[in-house]
C-alpha cells in the first residue's frame, strides 16, 4: 500500500515537472491541476496490476474478519443464551434432538 502511494506521488511530481518545463510555470493552479488529472490517467493504467493486488488482499483480509466474528466462542454469553432458547420449556414434551414438539393447536370442532 505504502509503495504504491510513492509511486502515485512519484507519477504526480514526474507530471508537475513535465509540465513545468513545457511552460506552464506562470500559472500554477493550471500546472497542479493539469498534472493531477494526468497523474490520476497515468496511474490508472500504469498501476493497475499492484492496484488489483492490494484490493486482492483487503478482500482477503475483510472476509476473513467478517468469518471470524461469525464464529461463536462457547463460553461467550451468546453461546450461552443461543442453548438456553433451544431447550423445552417445563412441561413441554421434548423432540429427538432435546427439542420441544409442538402439541396440537386446537381443534375445528
Amino acid at each position: 500500500m505504502v509503495r504504491y502511494s510513492l509511486l502515485r506521488i512519484l507519477i504526480f511530481f514526474g507530471f508537475v515537472f513535465l509540465f513545468w518545463l513545457i511552460g506552464i510555470r506562470d500559472n500554477p493552479v493550471l500546472l497542479l491541476g493539469a498534472s493531477a488529472i494526468a497523474s490520476a490517467a497515468a496511474s490508472y493504467i500504469l498501476l493497475r496490476g499492484m492496484r488489483d493486488e492490494i484490493t486482492a488482499r483487503l478482500v482477503e483480509r475483510h472476509e476473513a474478519k467478517v468469518e471470524s466474528k461469525g464464529q461463536v466462542d462457547p463460553a461467550s454469553d451468546e453461546a450461552a443464551e443461543d442453548a438456553e432458547d433451544e431447550r423445552p420449556l417445563p412441561g413441554e414434551p421434548a423432540g429427538p434432538a432435546g427439542q420441544a414438539v409442538e402439541g396440537p393447536r386446537g381443534s375445528d370442532r
